[in-house]
């Protein structure tokens, strides 16, 4: 299987989408990792099979109307599998599976099928200790970006998801790229003061913009990294409402063609200004589990 994966937004050409199938009844709250899916078991409103299924197969229909080729995990009865990106990712030639949380290993497993397809030198398989989610792994070009959490933040809240093991190993498989960490505000209790994963407040765009979230960054050293590298002007800041609904969390199918929850119509409005073309999906219900497009997804290959 041919991988290469050097940013964001080339044209997308194979990717594994998540499945919403047999993904299960309610859980306890004891069970889930998150604020966001908290707060909507709290309230009794936590989606459903039923409602994500169409929302996944939506996504799905779009992308191969754009001509990708889209996998699927192999299913697993009672087992949510619809955010991808967490357990395995891409950068360059190389497939990386990190050691993630205890609880998601099945999902990991489900992926094996196309793990046997990949050259094994190709393969990185990080060792004990070194912890690493997708979500905080953003790849741009010559830079890597990567959300993490120091020692203190990563043992005290369950939605720090990548230490700096995991920032290190990047830096040390990676050597020819500019491996940057940011440092990312987290709360295992309150949504709108939680940035679970990078991709959460920070994304970069095909045609030279970025989507972000200030607020989510621990430091303001971080905010002028990204200020150099992007250009302020080129900023598309989201407020933390816009955070709490996953507006960073769109997906680019190519430079200049998104695909986004139907109802981010500011975001959606401005990015269509900006030259962008934008495929609107429902995606709220699964929105709700603090996961939105680019969570779904786990791209192999793009140009």
């Amino acid at each position: 299987m041919k991988l290469g994966v050097s940013n964001e937004y080339g044209k997308l050409h194979t990717v594994i989408l998540g499945t919403a199938n047999d993904s299960g009844g309610q859980r306890s709250l004891d069970e889930t990792y998150d604020p966001k899916t908290k707060e909507y078991m709290r309230k009794g409103i936590s989606p459903n099979e039923r409602d994500m299924v169409p929302e996944m197969e939506a996504f799905a229909a779009v992308l191969e109307r754009h001509s990708v080729n889209v996998l699927r995990p192999s299913n697993l009865n009672g087992v949510n599998q619809i955010f991808t990106r967490d357990i395995c990712f891409v950068i360059d030639d190389k497939f990386i599976i990190p050691e993630i949380l205890r609880e998601r290993k099945d999902e990991q497993d489900a992926m094996q099928q196309y793990i046997d397809q990949i050259n094994p030198s190709a393969i990185l398989d990080a060792p004990d200790g070194v912890r690493i989610e997708g979500g905080d792994v953003v790849v741009h070009n010559d830079y890597i970006f990567v959300g993490y959490s120091d020692e203190k933040d990563f043992y005290n809240y369950k939605t720090a998801r990548t230490n700096e093991a995991g920032l290190n190993y990047i830096k040390e498989n990676f050597p020819t790229k500019t491996v940057i960490g940011f440092q990312l505000k987290k709360s295992d209790y309150e949504a709108m003061e939680n940035a679970l994963h990078l991709d959460c407040c920070f994304q970069p765009l095909g045609l030279g913009h970025a989507l972000i979230f200030e607020a989510g960054f621990k430091h303001e050293e971080d905010l002028a990294t990204i200020y150099e590298i992007f250009g302020k002007q080129n900023l598309i800041r989201i407020s933390r409402q816009e955070m709490y609904d996953m507006c960073c969390n769109i997906f680019s199918i190519s430079p200049d063609l998104v695909v986004s929850e139907r109802g981010f119509i500011r975001i959606n409005e401005k990015l269509q200004s900006l030259g962008y073309t934008v495929e609107e999906i429902p995606y709220y219900q699964i929105s709700k589990q603090e996961g939105l497009l680019r969570c779904s997804t786990l791209p192999l290959l793009r140009s």
